[in-house]
């Protein structure tokens, strides 16, 4: 798996020096930001077989992987 960089230090899967630690991560469309998926990948909920077209930069996809960390 790629080394994925996210800065984003209260998410659950956010590891020492900015690198992500979820075993799969999902990424989509701004337009889908609050699309629930149903598959499990590696205990991440990701859709394996829908593809969209429509971002045209960075800025246009969000990470659906995302969990706030729980508090201690």
């Amino acid at each position: 798996m790629p080394v994925v960089k996210c800065s984003v230090a209260n998410c659950h899967y956010w590891g020492e020096g900015n690198k992500c630690q979820a075993d799969a991560i999902m990424v989509d469309i701004d337009q889908h930001s609050d699309a629930k998926y149903h598959e499990e990948i590696g205990g991440e909920f990701v859709d394996s077989n829908h593809q969209d077209y429509a971002a045209r930069i960075s800025a246009d996809t969000c990470c659906h992987t995302f969990k706030p960390k729980k508090a201690h």
